[in-house]
């Protein structure tokens, strides 16, 4: 309710007018565009989904915030930037909010959420992850040919001492290493680790486990696993040549290589030494370390400008020209990397300030359900516009950030949207796309 108490504030005024500001306008929301995060989460069912796999300790006939209405007021409110639990002690009011979680009434409030929070369990952290790639299989109407699982891992520094809490040389800071798994733009895993491991801990059980449940669902697909040279391990690459899997994933320059490309390096030198522009070239041959059982193909794109000699090295399994697999198959990792950091900093998966570890998983994975409805958004709703390829938090301002006066009785909820909202027609677009079937 509006607070009538409230002061007021006097701004400048204009020519002849007085200018006084309070908060007493009654029912306006900012978030008029979470209708349309709403629309779109019944069409998915992911929200839903997510909250049929939780356990819930609590008395039945007790409880008066769902599970499925805390996890969407907390979803809804990571895409629309509030970040913080604290920020619900004041969004909970919201109508709007309220009318997307499906709600009539105040919605839970920061200490009822971190209450959910705390009560994550590793159990809880597989089931989300198993919605997440049910619904990424879901997503295709036909079986596809070809998926490439992105490996990433990053660091999330930590400002408390946090379970699980690390320093991490590298970093050179205290801090989780979650794993991130794209397929194309599209968010499979997001697992919250503890810095003290090797970047590739666990990441084989993972992709054992996503191969093993997408040839379920698609016997015929072609899975390429890529990553960094973070994950060149010689069990992981060797688990994939058993297992029909191919690879290309970098490898760490040493010694031993960059013996093996001196000839070619050298030349490039000299050229660049005669012409003054930058040289590149590329070149290919079989490679073993000392703990591989085997050689394997390794393509080197060499380099050297005005910073020096600039070697690097990919290893692969695959058939194909160097240059087109160095350029256009792992060149294009990158893409992945922003997707990553589109859910840490956009959507807040960095925000694992909780003491519990299970607790701060269950953070990240919020934060994905989160990047999952925008990608959504992108797909389903903004397909063949301008705003197809933007970024969640451009997607926030100009999508979601919308004023709205709401006047709800017993019989409608009438949503007054500004007269002056610029985007009105992609705006109608979008809520046109997510009713149509």
């Amino acid at each position: 309710m509006p607070n009538c108490t409230a002061s007021k504030l006097n701004f400048s005024p204009l020519k002849r007018r007085a200018v006084e500001v309070n908060f007493d306008g009654g029912f306006v929301s900012s978030d008029a565009g979470v209708l349309l995060l709403r629309e779109l989460d019944r069409r998915l069912g992911l929200l839903d989904a997510a909250a049929g796999v939780l356990a819930d300790p609590r008395a039945p006939e007790r409880i008066k915030h769902s599970t499925a209405a805390m996890l969407k007021q907390r979803v809804f409110g990571l895409c629309l930037g509030y970040e913080d639990l604290n920020d619900h002690a004041e969004l909970r009011q919201d109508l709007l909010l309220q009318t997307a979680v499906e709600r009539d009434g105040p919605l839970a409030s920061a200490p009822t959420l971190c209450r959910l929070e705390n009560r994550a369990s590793r159990a809880a952290a597989w089931a989300l992850h198993e919605v997440l790639v049910e619904n990424f299989i879901a997503s295709f109407t036909a079986p596809p040919e070809e998926l490439i699982l992105d490996f990433d891992a990053t660091d999330d520094p930590v400002p408390g001492r946090q379970e699980e809490r690390f320093f991490h040389g590298y970093y050179d800071s205290y801090c989780f290493l979650p794993l991130y798994v794209f397929c194309g733009e599209q968010l499979l895993v997001s697992y919250l680790r503890p810095s003290k491991i090797d970047a590739a801990k666990h990441a084989w059980a993972i992709l054992a486990l996503l191969t093993k449940r997408l040839q379920r669902a698609w016997p015929q697909v072609r899975i390429i696993f890529r990553g960094d040279s973070g994950f060149c391990r010689h069990q992981m690459l060797s688990w994939c040549a058993r297992h029909g899997v191919s690879y290309i994933v970098g490898i760490a320059k040493n010694e031993r290589l960059n013996a093996l490309t001196a000839q070619p390096r050298a030349a490039l030198a000299e050229a660049y030494a005669q012409t003054g522009s930058k040289q590149r070239t590329f070149a290919e041959f079989s490679y073993g370390a000392h703990s591989w059982h085997t050689e394997r193909r390794v393509i080197a794109r060499l380099e050297h400008s005005d910073k020096g000699d600039h070697p690097r090295y990919i290893v692969t399994n695959l058939s194909g020209e160097a240059q087109v697999l160095y350029e256009e198959l792992y060149g294009a990792r990158g893409e992945m990397e922003n997707r990553s950091k589109e859910t840490q900093l956009g959507l807040f998966a960095d925000r694992t300030s909780c003491h519990y570890f299970a607790a701060n998983q269950l953070r990240v994975l919020l934060a994905s359900f989160a990047y999952v409805l925008f990608e959504r958004l992108r797909a389903l709703a903004l397909c063949g516009t301008e705003w197809a390829r933007l970024q969640a938090t451009t997607l926030r301002s100009k999508l979601l950030k919308i004023g709205a006066v709401i006047v709800r009785n017993t019989r409608r909820i009438k949503v007054l949207l500004s007269s002056a909202y610029p985007y009105q027609a992609l705006f109608n677009h979008a809520a046109a796309a997510l009713r149509s079937p």
